[in-house]
């Protein structure tokens, strides 16, 4: 016998990240992407936050919005794995689950209030401009680090890819922090240099991709042996 529960949203994301296209595939990967989560009525109250500066990080429960509407299987292709080998659901932190739930865990850049908003500013988010969020809680280093643990087909972070600037690409990167105030190289650099394609365009190298980042387009190639910048396209989406 199976339940159905319902949960309440207490917060929204706002992220540099404007499509799935691009996102880590876990936090705490690009350091450069920052996000603020806003907390939504009746939660938008400084009280509800109190103790939690005395905290570092936070575990973040949020819903792949953009999922839901598709159907979770029971085995996947994790892209750790090359997107040839298939493992259960359950053995991969995949968005297409039997219930959309989220869980990442980020570190707290500041708590502050504007009029009646109420934003935590966090660093290191793997999160989806929008997600919703319906939970958080402190991150506990002596219960939730656990040195021993083992990491099963991914032990580790995978290795950055090189990325290289144009000149074109450069100059407005120089042009877009002047006007924005906003790092947009190094957050280029965390984000694409994981090289976000898909399995089956490994190959193709000869396309030209795009990440929105911020209201920017980023329009990349890849190389033999890196990925070369040729334009960024801003504003987008303004």
């Amino acid at each position: 016998m199976t339940n159905t529960f319902q949960f309440q949203q207490i917060g929204v994301t706002h992220s540099c990240y404007k499509e799935k296209f691009g996102i880590p595939r876990q936090p705490g990967l690009v350091t450069e992407a920052a996000a603020s989560i806003e907390l939504l009525p009746p939660f938008n109250r400084m009280d509800v936050l109190d103790g939690l500066e005395g905290f570092s990080h936070i575990w973040v429960h949020f819903i792949f919005h953009q999922c839901i509407q598709e159907q979770w299987k029971a085995k996947v292709r994790p892209p750790r794995l090359g997107g040839n080998k298939k493992v259960g659901v359950f053995a991969t932190r995949a968005t297409h689950r039997p219930n959309p739930i989220g869980l990442s865990v980020v570190e707290i850049q500041g708590i502050r209030q504007d009029k009646k908003r109420i934003f935590i500013d966090i660093i290191g988010a793997d999160l989806l401009d929008k997600t919703p969020i319906i939970d958080i809680k402190p991150y506990l280093p002596y219960a939730d680090a656990l040195h021993h643990a083992q990491g099963g087909f991914a032990p580790e972070a995978a290795a950055l890819t090189p990325v290289q600037f144009s000149k074109l690409a450069l100059a407005q990167a120089l042009s877009y922090k002047e006007e924005y105030k906003r790092e947009l190289i190094p957050l280029i650099e965390q984000v694409i240099g994981q090289d976000p394609r898909p399995s089956y365009l490994t190959n193709a190298d000869d396309r030209i991709h795009g990440n929105l980042l911020w209201n920017t387009n980023v329009k990349w190639t890849v190389g033999s042996d890196h990925i070369l910048i040729t334009e960024i396209e801003y504003p987008v989406g303004e």
